[in-house]
C-alpha cells in the first residue's frame, strides 16, 4: 500500500474568533493578591472558573438556606477531626449554620480521645506489629460504656456520647464536635459499620448495643433528612459510610411521601471516588437542585469553605 498524500488544509471553513462563544473570558479571571488583604478581597480575587466558581455556589446555598430558614446537614469521616478543624465546625455550630451533623464511628473515636487527653491518631505502622494498635482502655472503656446507656436508654448514639463527655467535664470539650453539640442542643448522629473502629476489638464492647443505638441514630437522621427540601447537604471525607447512608435515609424518607427534591449537595474529598458521586452529588439531585463535587485537602478547602459561607452570609445582610 502506498501513501496517500497529505490532507489539503486548504477548504477548512474558517470563522472570527470574535464571533465565537467561548468559556473563558479576562473578566474570569484572577486578580492579583496583595499582602494582609481581608477574606472578602481573597474570594474575589479567585478566578470565575471550575472549582473555584463551584466553592463560592456552595457558599450561597449554605447562605441561602441559612436565611431562610432551612437545612444544613453536616455528613463526615474522622479525617476531618484529625486535621483539625473541629474548632471552625464547632464555630458554624454556635452561629446556627449547621443544623445538624452526621459521622462515622471513627469519629466519635478522634472525638473523644480528643476531648479526653488533647490528642488522637496514633502511628499505626509503628504499633500493628506488636498488636497493640486500638488498645487504648480509656477510649474503649469510656465509649463501650456511652453506647450500652444509649441502647438501654433508648437515646441516640451521638447524644449519649456529647452528654456523657459533657458530664465528665473533660478538658479539651472545648473542641469536641460531640460535647459542643450537646451543650448546643444540635443533633448529632453516629453510623457504625461493625468491626471497622478500635473499640470493637475490646472486650467492653456489645455489639447488639452498638447496632440498636447506631440504627436509632440511622431513624433520626431520617428525620432530619425529610425536612432538607431547600437545604444543603455537605459530605466532607466519608467515602462510603455516610454516602450510603444519606442515600438510604432519602429514599426512605421519599417513600412515604416526603417532598425532598430540590437541594444542593457537596461533596469534598481528596480524590474523586464513585460512591459520593453517585450518591451524594448526582443521584440524590436527579428530582430538582445541584450537585457539587470538589476535591482538594480537607485542612486547605474547609477552611475557605467556612470563610465563603461567612463573607456569603454577611452579604445577605
Amino acid at each position: 500500500m502506498s501513501y496517500p498524500e497529505p490532507f489539503d488544509l486548504s477548504g477548512l471553513k474558517t470563522y472570527s474568533l470574535f464571533d465565537r462563544p467561548s468559556k473563558v473570558t479576562v473578566e474570569d479571571f484572577a486578580s492579583p493578591l496583595k499582602a494582609g488583604m481581608r477574606v472578602r478581597d481573597f474570594l474575589q480575587c479567585l478566578p470565575r472558573q471550575l472549582a473555584a466558581l463551584d466553592l463560592l455556589a456552595v457558599a450561597s446555598a449554605v447562605a441561602k438556606a441559612v436565611s431562610s430558614g432551612r437545612k444544613v446537614l453536616l455528613c463526615m469521616g474522622a479525617h476531618v477531626i484529625k486535621v483539625g478543624l473541629a474548632p471552625l465546625l464547632i464555630d458554624l455550630m454556635k452561629q446556627g449554620i449547621i443544623s445538624a451533623i452526621a459521622v462515622n464511628g471513627a469519629c466519635i473515636i478522634h472525638d473523644t480521645e480528643t476531648a479526653i487527653a488533647g490528642k488522637t491518631s496514633e502511628d499505626v505502622g509503628a504499633v500493628l506489629g506488636d498488636g497493640s494498635f486500638g488498645a487504648a482502655r480509656e477510649t474503649g472503656v469510656f465509649l463501650n460504656s456511652a453506647i450500652k446507656e444509649a441502647a438501654e436508654t433508648g437515646k441516640g448514639l451521638g447524644q449519649t456520647v456529647g452528654k456523657r463527655l459533657m458530664e465528665e467535664a473533660f478538658p479539651y470539650n472545648g473542641v469536641s464536635l460531640l460535647a459542643q453539640a450537646s451543650r448546643l442542643g444540635i443533633p448529632l448522629t453516629v453510623h457504625v459499620a461493625l468491626g471497622t473502629d478500635i473499640i470493637h476489638i475490646h472486650p467492653s464492647m456489645d455489639g447488639a448495643a452498638t447496632g440498636k443505638a447506631s440504627h436509632h441514630d440511622f431513624r433520626l437522621f431520617a428525620s432530619l433528612v425529610s425536612g432538607l427540601e431547600g437545604g444543603v447537604l455537605l459530605n466532607i471525607g466519608s467515602a462510603v459510610i455516610m454516602p450510603e447512608i444519606f442515600l438510604k435515609a432519602l429514599t426512605l424518607v421519599r417513600n412515604q411521601g416526603y417532598k425532598v427534591a430540590r437541594l444542593t449537595t457537596a461533596n469534598f474529598d481528596f480524590i474523586r471516588q464513585y460512591r459520593p458521586l453517585a450518591n451524594v452529588v448526582n443521584r440524590p439531585t436527579m428530582e430538582g437542585g445541584k450537585g457539587y463535587n470538589i476535591t482538594g485537602h480537607h485542612e486547605i478547602m474547609i477552611p475557605l469553605l467556612c470563610a465563603a459561607i461567612l463573607e456569603a452570609l454577611a452579604d445577605k445582610g
